[in-house]
């Protein structure tokens, strides 16, 4: 007969099974994953075409006809396109003027620091 072996830290049960699955120990040796740009950029692109799906839907069902007037230009739209296209002029005139301001940010930074390539400083960088 062998003695009984004490472990440190028993694992526990796992779906009330006293025995550790093979799996449920592999995942925890596995390393965490970090995430990167291109899984980012994957992200952004789903949701980016969830977002024109969504929007392609709206401008169907709002096919009625609208008549629109901008700076003496007249004419029909279906008020869908009309809508959307509303809220893309909302959002040059957002975008615009907050370019400008992050332009004007940048180039008092180059000027403060008197570098003229406003890149962070040389030496080891986090990865973050």
């Amino acid at each position: 007969m062998t003695a009984p072996q004490i472990h440190p830290h028993p694992t526990p049960p796992v779906n009330g099974d006293p025995r550790p699955d093979s799996a449920a120990r592999l995942v925890n040796r596995l390393p965490r994953v970090q995430r990167s740009r291109m899984g980012g950029l994957w992200v952004a692109s789903v949701l980016f075409a969830v977002v024109l799906l969504l929007l392609l839907i709206f401008v169907l069902q709002n096919g009625q006809r609208a008549e629109v007037s901008f700076l003496g230009a007249h004419g029909t739209l279906p008020i869908g396109v009309a809508l959307l296209l509303a809220a893309v002029f909302g959002i040059l005139l957002v975008a615009l003027p907050g370019t400008a301001r992050i332009m004007q940010l940048r180039l008092r930074q180059r000027r403060a620091t008197g570098r003229p390539d406003a890149g962070p400083p040389p030496g080891p960088q986090s990865t973050r």
